[in-house]
């Protein structure tokens, strides 16, 4: 048997729709903050669904040089600047001696749609030599992890996850892994996402995935709510530094947490419908529990993927209810997606984040919007208001198109 390293948590960052760094973000856990609103990114007037959760505010300039900013996709810029204030808030220094020991993974489920997007039409309307020669380089999924280690220098394990609205939790996952395993002494990880565009949101509208509560937007992500519609989309991103528990203490830096347990799954079912049951996301479940070690009655909360979807929703249900069992109707199950709406392939960033903070601040993120009891949902949801709550164990959940299951096991440090 290998000897596994012990891998802790040293830095976060986010960039999200109800905060823009961890101090506004945590207030926004605490408090319920619904981030959700009208489309401002682009005239949504002839969508059926017309709003999103939208990043507000954000001073990119404090993080990117103007010129550069304009060179990146938006969920680059989102990435990159989630990516620096977790490192900063690490204060890990990477220099020449560590640079090849220091990687980044940051997981993407669409990568540069607005640039796609915007490029097609300029191609269409005003030809080929008008495309700009930053096309690519923009619109490519890994650019977030490129441009992340560019701008630290982290010359380390560096790739890129787009198992759609798994990918964040992946690349936290992977991370873990090569952490684990001595290839690596610290990992920057997380995902990244900027889809609030016409087509992006146009796609999910048409697969009758998004809700149409135009008339209310502020109460469309309702997860495990009787009267859900269908998810939100939203973008940001979520980003955590994590090192060797050797690495940590050898420069005596803060810990916040550690991370314990990793399971991910296949459905092997549908393109985008979950098994029936959550057999997958179930497994998931499982092979982080028994990663970590752990026995079911030391898991204290869930952060589940929750995304306001009727088959989603009951499907997870069903999961947590298959592996825990009576237990399941003890451990406070909620969706922060009630808040920050759906980030595709940033969720599992910004949700392991969320994790981190209920550990560390003892309290339970509440699931808003939540008014109408589904027979089918039936756990204990954290209704409407944060919770306070000794926490020492949580997990997050990530389900995604093509059926990619993750689930992460976080824990306080013992």
């Amino acid at each position: 048997m290998p000897n596994f390293h012990r891998v802790v948590i040293t830095g976060i960052g986010a960039v999200t729709p109800i905060g823009n760094n961890i101090d506004e973000y945590l207030v926004g856990l605490q408090t319920g903050t619904n981030g959700v609103s009208n489309i401002t990114l682009f005239d949504p007037e002839q969508h059926p669904c017309k709003f999103a959760a939208e990043v507000k505010n954000l001073r990119s300039e404090n993080f990117i040089e103007a010129k550069e900013s304009k060179r990146w996709d938006r969920f680059s810029q989102f990435g990159v600047i989630a990516a620096k204030q977790a490192f900063n808030d690490s204060g890990l220094e990477i220099t020449e001696e560590n640079a090849s020991r220091i990687g980044v993974i940051i997981g993407s489920g669409v990568g540069g749609l607005l640039t796609m997007e915007s490029q097609a039409q300029i191609l269409s309307h005003k030809g080929p030599k008008r495309v700009s020669p930053f096309t690519v380089p923009m619109m490519i999924p890994n650019m977030a992890t490129g441009l992340a280690a560019i701008a630290l220098g982290a010359k380390g394990p560096s790739s890129s996850v787009s198992t759609a609205c798994a990918a964040g939790s992946n690349a936290i996952g992977d991370s873990f892994r090569l952490l684990q395993l001595g290839k690596a002494d610290a990992m920057i990880c997380g995902g990244a996402e900027a889809s609030i565009t016409p087509l992006g949101v146009a796609g999910f509208a048409s697969a009758k995935a998004l809700s149409s509560r135009n008339e209310s937007p502020e109460t469309a992500s309702r997860p495990f709510d009787a009267e859900r519609d269908g998810f939100v989309i939203g973008e940001g991103s979520g980003i955590l530094v994590l090192e060797t528990l050797e690495n940590a203490q050898k420069r005596n830096a803060r810990i916040y947490a550690e991370i314990i347990g990793y399971g991910t799954t296949c459905d092997a079912h549908h393109i985008t419908a979950p098994s029936p049951g959550g057999t997958g996301g179930a497994e998931a479940i499982k092979l982080a529990i028994e990663d970590a070690c752990l026995s079911l009655e030391k898991v204290h909360y869930i952060n589940a993927h929750g995304t306001s979807t009727s088959a989603n929703d009951k499907n997870e249900t069903s999961a947590i209810k298959s592996i825990f069992k009576d237990r399941s109707y003890l451990i406070p199950v909620s969706s922060t997606k009630s808040m920050t709406g759906h980030l595709l392939g940033g969720s599992g960033g910004i949700e392991a984040v969320a994790c981190i903070l209920s550990l560390t601040h003892n309290f339970i993120p509440p699931t808003i919007n939540y008014v109408n009891r589904d027979p089918e949902c039936d756990l204990d949801y954290v209704p409407n208001n944060a919770r306070e709550a000794q926490v020492g164990v949580a997990l997050s959940n990530s389900f995604g198109f093509g059926g990619h299951n993750v689930c992460l096991a976080f824990s306080k440090m013992n």
